[in-house]
């Protein structure tokens, strides 16, 4: 410490008297009373609490300087560099050495000690001024000079302490001479702190000495540290009791939101495994929309929950091993492993309940499709059916003439050949009974009833057919004649009516087809039909010149049977017919195939618009999920920097939202137009919907990752140069680069960095950085790991020492103590958990802060 000149050696004469008198002795000349050095070492001696080396009491010159040699080295036993002071210039009387001395003196023992806040000596003086004096508005504390010119200061630091020793309020900033002598003499009084200045001097004087302001204001630092060590403990107490609150609510918290969650999982299982199949098409389209609605508008606010759920815990997690408080064990059944258990069991449920209810929204289109189709082809059977057994039954050949009985061969014969030809329908009916069967239709009873009604008629005619053939063959020796104009007829305009009626039936038989080219497929044949009409109209107009025939014979012989045909019932009337009906249904067709064609064209820009939003939205995913990977593996910039990032990142990927909901809206447009299969990209909904939770749980992840890296780098004082070193440890030790190391590689990182362990250390080592057993070492447990030990954190004997403190080193502390010095709400937070203290002298409303303090750290439940 070099010599500075002091001007104001009355407070260093107060200052030194203030210790000398604790001794019986005092000064009264500051360059005369230390030249022998005997009241220099008795002052060292009564500020330090040490005894120096014995002193030379002889009065020669070279007795003096020794003694102030041994008061000298003393000073600079304690760290104090002595520059330019020599014990012959205080033997000298020097006054500018002199009190270059007892500043030196006052540094190192009434001012170098101060300490607030990790701050020290002169910086923690003031700084102790100034948090003492923030809550008076007229006092601004900013030196050791001009700052104390109008007293306010010397009051505020009394009032602060001892409230009851001045009237703050009667102060005038306009009056600081009233203001200093009042604090002077209080402190004087009633504080034991000397008067060491002079008001006048001070208002007089435009910069008051700094040293003589910075020695009075350290006697007052002193006078009250016993209340400052009071409120410091007050204030760890606060933050340890803060820090639990905060903690048992986050636990609250996580257990209701858990709780929550396995309750809604637990409801919505059973309705996704539900596979019981309805029975119309209506139905089983609202099953379909009340899983979008779910898909939709459920599900996502749960997976939110969900990634929330595990935030918090991660959380509070970190939050707890910062404090030293034991890990939190969730409740049973409420883990994070078991909420995951449970969502991959939602899950597995609901992977295949889309497809199921598509699937059977297909069979029941199927199935309405038979059903109508069998109906159709049973009605018609029917109707050709009508009268044929009772016809066959007939027993007209008996009286009938020989002529007559010609015919009825003849036409028996035409109705073998319609019977054959509608072979084909009874075997396409039973044929659709069976598929229907097979596809469990829910009205199989009556349908297959039906056919084998028809089955049954169809054997019955086969037998009538066979016995009546056989009666009119035995006849058929003695009939002879027969109309060959009739028999043409009849032969030709059978199949011909036959033909119409399958025509008339495949015009107006139903089609269901997905894509373009079953439609064209259909239109190709229905115009290979339409090409045939002409050949068919000719032979239409043929039959009807037979008959035409037919008809000149009767006029011109005068046949009894004109009018009529023996060997057939087909009309000229009922070809007309049947063939004007057939012209008709053409069009009808026409129009119907290019409707279908227009609702595919429609379909098929349907599916190339999902298609290429989809193979944009789809690789753009994946790039993030990558990107995100590369950021929180590699270390550009600060861990603010990648949390600004990242959450730059979140930002974009939550403006993206719209076109996710735009592909929605596509693909609901697509499940409405019933499409089941889109060959312009191999991305689906469900792919792009498990991507983006994805992409948001991963984003969510790694902010909550780099958080708590920024939150334990803070509260273990790490640097960032630190911090990129363990990250450059960790990324070289993580061969797999999935963010993770196994045992092995964390084994071989420890070893590189100078760790020797055995086995049952490494075991150790592992069950702190893998509670859970994993078999993996996260980057998180890492740095927590690698700054445990350098760590600052509250511990049960210093809060238990804080208690001790402010229960007046009494080994218990009362209700009206706890409510004096700690907040209220955290006093009665103390009151309602501490137990009542039975030990040597306790007193009524006594409480135990010793077992208190020890369950703040402990297993044990408060």
């Amino acid at each position: 410490t070099r010599v500075a000149v002091v001007e104001d050696s009355p407070t260093f004469t107060a200052w030194c008297n203030s210790h000398l008198r604790k001794a019986g002795t005092q000064i009264e000349n500051i360059e005369e009373d230390f030249r022998d050095g005997l009241k220099l070492m008795l002052l060292l001696e009564v500020i330090s609490g040490e005894r120096l080396a014995k002193p030379e009491r002889g009065k020669m010159r070279v007795h003096k300087i020794s003694n102030v040699n041994k008061a000298l080295d003393f000073i600079a036993s304690k760290g104090v560099k002595l520059v330019s002071i020599g014990a012959e210039e205080i033997v000298d009387g020097n006054v500018k050495m002199t009190l270059g001395m007892i500043w030196t003196i006052i540094l190192r023992f009434a001012i170098q000690d101060i300490s607030v806040e990790e701050t020290s000596a002169k910086e923690g003086l003031l700084l102790w001024c100034q948090r003492k004096t923030a809550p008076y508005k007229n006092v601004n504390i900013q030196n050791f000079h001009i700052s104390w010119k109008d007293g306010l200061g010397f009051c505020a630091l009394i009032h602060r302490h001892r409230p009851e020793l001045i009237d703050y309020g009667k102060l005038r900033k306009d009056d600081p001479l009233t203001n200093l002598n009042t604090a002077f003499d209080v402190a004087e009084k009633y504080l034991d702190i000397p008067k060491m200045l002079d008001a006048e001097d001070i208002v007089g004087t435009a910069r008051p000495d700094e040293k003589a302001i910075m020695t009075y204001v350290s006697s007052f630092y002193h006078a009250f540290s016993g209340a400052q060590k009071a409120e410091t403990a007050a204030n760890r107490i606060c933050k340890v009791l803060a820090v639990n609150q905060e903690n048992e609510q986050l636990m609250e918290d996580y257990e209701k939101l858990a709780s929550d969650l396995l309750e809604w999982i637990r409801r919505t299982i059973p309705w996704l495994e539900n596979r019981a199949p309805e029975n119309t098409m209506q139905a089983m389209q609202q099953k379909l929309e009340d899983f979008r609605d779910y898909r939709r508008l459920h599900k996502p606010p749960k997976v939110q929950e969900k990634c929330q759920l595990e935030i918090n815990f991660n959380t509070l997690q970190t939050k707890l091993r910062l404090s030293n408080r034991p890990a939190f064990m969730p409740s049973e059944g409420k883990m994070v492993s078991d909420i995951n258990n449970a969502w991959a069991g939602l899950e597995q449920a609901e992977k295949g309940y889309e497809e199921w209810l598509l699937n059977e929204i297909r069979r029941l289109e199927r199935l309405d499709h038979l059903a109508e189709k069998f109906r159709q082809k049973a009605s018609i059977h029917e109707s050709w059916t009508d009268g044929k057994e009772a016809m066959l039954q007939q027993k007209d050949y008996e009286t009938a003439t020989l002529s007559e009985i010609k015919a009825l061969l003849k036409k028996h014969e035409a109705f073998e050949s319609d019977l054959a030809a509608h072979q084909d329908r009874v075997e396409q009916i039973a044929a659709i009974a069976q598929e229907l069967n097979e596809l469990d239709y829910y009205d199989s009873p009556s349908v297959n009833a039906r056919c084998q009604k028809i089955c049954d008629q169809w054997d019955n005619l086969g037998a009538l057919t066979q016995k009546r053939r056989e009666a009119l063959e035995r006849t058929e020796k003695l009939l002879e004649t027969i109309d060959q104009l009739y028999l043409e007829y009849a032969k030709r305009a059978a199949p011909f009516n036959n033909w119409m009626e399958g025509a008339m039936e495949d015009l107006q038989d139903t089609f269901i087809v997905h894509t373009i080219e079953e439609i064209q497929g259909l239109t190709t044949a229905h115009e290979q039909f339409k090409a045939t009409l002409p050949d068919a109209d000719k032979e239409r107009q043929a039959i009807l010149g037979i008959h035409n025939e037919v008809s000149k014979i009767v006029q011109t012989y005068h046949v009894n049977m004109a009018g009529t045909n023996p060997y057939t019932t087909i009309t000229p009337q009922e070809i007309n017919g049947k063939w004007d009906h057939v012209r008709q249904l053409v069009p009808r067709r026409d129009q119907a195939l290019m409707e279908e064609h227009a609702r595919q064209q429609h379909n098929e820009r349907l599916r190339k618009q999902f298609g290429a939003q989809a193979n944009v939205i789809g690789p753009w995913i994946q790039t993030k999920m990558e990107e995100i990977g590369r950021i929180s593996i590699e270390m550009h910039g600060t861990l603010e920097d990648q949390l600004n990032h990242l959450r730059q990142y979140e930002k974009s990927i939550v403006n993206y939202k719209p076109k996710i909901d735009q592909l929605e809206g596509d693909h609901q447009q697509i499940q409405e137009a019933l499409i089941f299969d889109n060959k312009h990209t191999n991305y689906t909904m469900e792919h792009i919907r498990v991507g983006w939770e994805q992409l948001l749980t991963t984003i969510a992840r790694t902010i909550n990752e780099v958080e708590n890296q920024i939150l334990t780098r803070d509260a273990k004082g790490i640097s960032q140069e630190q911090m990129n070193e363990f990250r450059a440890s960790f990324n070289h030790f993580d061969r797999k680069k999935t963010g993770m190391m196994d045992s092995e590689d964390f084994r071989a990182c420890l070893i590189s960095m100078g760790y020797n362990m055995g086995e049952a250390e490494f075991a150790r080592i592992m069950s702190i950085v893998d509670p859970n057993r994993l078999g993996v070492v996260t980057f998180q447990a890492f740095i927590d790991f690698m700054s445990r030990e350098t760590a600052d954190t509250d511990t049960a004997d210093q809060v238990m020492a804080s208690f001790k403190i402010l229960a007046g080193d009494k080994n218990y502390i009362t209700v009206d103590e706890l409510r004096r010095e700690l907040p209220p709400d955290q006093a009665e937070y103390c009151i309602a958990r501490m137990a009542p203290y039975h030990g040597p002298n306790a007193v009524p409303g006594a409480l135990d802060y010793m077992s208190f303090s020890t369950a703040l750290y402990g297993e044990s439940d408060l």
